[in-house]
């Protein structure tokens, strides 16, 4: 069976407590019951805690949670949060014995990974430190390898965050060693040889109307287009449905890579066209590739981000191995050429683009307030020798009649 869930706690032996998404809704409606029955403080006066014990708990958040004694130290009781997994030394002034809401089973699940065997016979304190930091409160994807021998023990999963193996992961990472170790390979940061590429991204077909937004402008007549389905779901084609659905897995696999980033090698292999994952002035990591050396010393490569088409040139320390697993995502920002206009011949303007003198700097910054930021519609006229469309604003009339207006452009039949 595969699921998805929420990791809720890293249990100090390494015990890995998942909610599955579809136990959310009857959780939140039993915690509500919990607020509404307990109000106010725990019980005050003595009484005699065993073991095993059903009680609430108040946490530090003034929330009651369902829980379980799991050890007597005087005035101090270790609970377990039966529907979290986490254990905590409280006071028992916060807690209440009760045999309410024992019927029902602790939405939190304990798991540990399937034939996955820590260095040292058990996990280590740094690994269990790195496992909360990564997965704590992280919707994950849980493969069960194996049930349990008793209802209580530990279930035997598979763990996949952004299409990525947390065995392999962790194996890579000299924490444990993972039998079956093909799946490593899943991590694609052994792959530097061979020579990967990224999947370009299907077109609608041509005299179809489908809506974009624009991320990058090389010139007015030359820009950088992806398929926008996020308004228009129920009427887009098949081809927009799969590209909304790349898009939104694709950022959350984007998500996982740069809490993970540090571990991923720097790149040594500088050949034109390589994928690899490079970060950009927000600090945050991109899919990208290699265009070109631009400096040798300090080296500085030029790359250009393939699901915006934006560029930058950057040092060797601002790029990392690309997981294989982001390869198969197709690239989400297509090059374009819009057609149906062209420079104006008498356009005094003396400010010009350098790498595209036939056009003023004016054209191009009035060509970026007509698209920066509107939901824009395209219709593609030819796909080669190069791909042509024609642009409409949200007003559905063509983008560069605002040019045309202005002088800036005139009309090419």
């Amino acid at each position: 069976k595969v699921f998805q869930a929420v990791v809720s706690y890293i249990g100090g032996d390494g015990t890995i407590y998942i909610i599955p998404k579809s136990f959310e809704t009857a959780l939140k409606k039993l915690m509500a019951e919990i607020q509404n029955t307990f109000k106010g403080l725990g019980l005050l006066i003595p009484y005699c805690w065993k073991k095993g014990e059903a009680c609430v708990v108040r946490g530090s958040d003034t929330v009651w949670y369902r829980a379980k004694i799991v050890e007597v130290n005087g005035s101090t009781l270790q609970v377990q949060y039966i529907d979290h997994g986490y254990i905590e030394s409280i006071p028992q002034c916060h807690l209440y014995p009760t045999t309410f809401y024992t019927g029902i089973p602790p939405f939190c699940i304990p798991c540990q990974l399937y034939k996955t065997l820590p260095i040292g016979n058990f996990w280590q304190q740094d690994a269990v430190d790195y496992l909360q930091e990564l997965l704590k409160n992280e919707e994950v994807e849980i493969h069960v390898e194996e049930l349990p021998d008793n209802p209580w023990g530990k279930l035997s999963i598979s763990l996949y965050f952004g299409g990525m193996s947390l065995s392999s992961f962790m194996a890579y990472q000299k924490y444990c060693v993972a039998e079956g170790c093909q799946d490593i390979k899943k991590l694609g940061v052994f792959e530097g040889d061979l020579s990967p590429s990224y999947l370009l991204q299907p077109l609608p077909l041509p005299g179809e109307t489908f809506p974009v937004t624009v991320t990058h402008l090389v010139s007015p007549k030359e820009v950088y287009i992806c398929l926008d389905s996020s308004g228009n779901l129920t009427k887009s084609s098949a081809t927009e449905k799969a590209a909304s659905h790349d898009s939104d897995s694709l950022n959350k696999a984007l998500k996982w890579c740069n809490k993970i980033v540090k571990t991923l090698p720097h790149l040594t292999n500088f050949k034109k066209e390589l994928p690899c994952l490079a970060e950009y002035v927000d600090g945050l990591w991109y899919r990208a590739k290699l265009l070109s050396i631009t400096q040798l010393v300090p080296v500085q490569i030029l790359v250009q981000f393939v699901d915006y088409g934006t560029y930058l040139v950057a040092p060797t320390s601002r790029l990392r191995h690309i997981p294989c697993h982001l390869l198969k995502y197709p690239v989400q920002a297509v090059r374009v050429l819009l057609a149906g206009f062209k420079p104006a011949s008498d356009d005094k303007n003396v400010e010009r683009i350098p790498y595209s003198p036939e056009w003023s700097l004016k054209a191009l910054w009035t060509m970026v307030d007509c698209v920066e930021g509107k939901r824009l519609s395209a219709s593609i006229l030819t796909v080669s020798p190069e791909v042509t469309i024609s642009l409409y604003g949200d007003d559905k009339n063509l983008v560069h009649l605002k040019l045309v207006e202005m002088g800036l452009a005139e009309l090419d039949e």
